[in-house]
């Protein structure tokens, strides 16, 4: 390994270890309706997010509920001492992509056959902390009018 590959290898090892995150694939719901359920909860707080998860009708929220209860348990177990309801957790990313698609044959009127597509896909939640959140959007303004100026 070179000088500049293991370089980078040891920033992402770094940047792993303050990244709380989870994923879930091969969920056999379609992404359309996956992500009509992920947008509900982008850049809320867990708890909030989670609220929302547990009365939400959909089947989709059932099983982001569970994924980002798992993102929370990932959180805690590099964060041991600090408790959940002090720091101020948000779903910083949570995007949805198309996995593998199981293609069937319906029986159609004379003689022919559909083809149905049965699609699933992969879900990831990151997690962030409030307080990056808001260096990130001050550090953007600051970028902006140095840009005007």
């Amino acid at each position: 390994m070179g000088a500049k590959k293991r370089k980078r290898a040891e920033q992402l090892k770094e940047l792993k270890k303050t990244t709380y995150s989870a994923e879930l694939k091969n969920c056999p719901t379609s992404p359309r309706k996956m992500r009509l359920v992920a947008d509900m909860i982008r850049g809320n707080e867990v708890n909030n997010a989670l609220d929302k998860l547990r009365y939400n009708a959909k089947e989709a929220s059932g099983r982001l509920e569970k994924l980002v209860l798992s993102a929370v348990a990932n959180w805690q177990a590099k964060n041991e001492n600090v408790r959940l309801e002090d720091s101020k957790l948000i779903i910083k990313e949570i995007y949805v992509n198309q996995a593998r698609t199981l293609k069937r044959i319906q029986p159609a009127p004379q003689g022919r056959a559909y083809r149905i597509r049965k699609r699933s896909n992969h879900v990831t939640v990151v997690l962030g902390d409030q307080n990056e959140k808001e260096k990130e959007t001050t550090g953007k303004k600051e970028v902006n009018d140095t840009q005007t100026k």
